[in-house]
């Protein structure tokens, strides 16, 4: 199984609307992606390491699969309309990182 995390970096002047992730990205992020999804996660950044600091990240959204080739195949048809949507809620670049679970 692979999992492919979406990490939405924090810095100044950064915003994150979790609601609309949430409600309307994510499960649009659903319908597309089909069965090939398996499961999904949302994280929301609350504090850094350090007491007092920000969190490194906004959030994150993590999508399940059970290979990079089954992403590939089911997010490429819908790349566009997906990462169209991301102004919609965010006001940073996010950075997508694939690996593989082992536990």
């Amino acid at each position: 199984m692979i999992k492919v995390s979406v990490m939405y970096p924090n810095g100044k002047g950064s915003t994150f609307d979790i609601a609309y992730y949430c409600d309307k990205h994510m499960p649009m992020v659903k319908q597309k992606l089909g069965a090939a999804l398996k499961n999904m996660a949302v994280e929301q950044g609350l504090a850094g390491g350090e007491p007092g600091t920000p969190p490194t990240y906004l959030a994150f959204g993590h999508l399940y699969f059970d290979s990079v080739d089954a992403f590939q195949a089911a997010f490429g048809p819908h790349a566009s309309s997906i990462l169209s949507d991301i102004p919609n809620y965010t006001n940073t670049h996010p950075v997508l990182q694939i690996s593989e679970v082992k536990l």
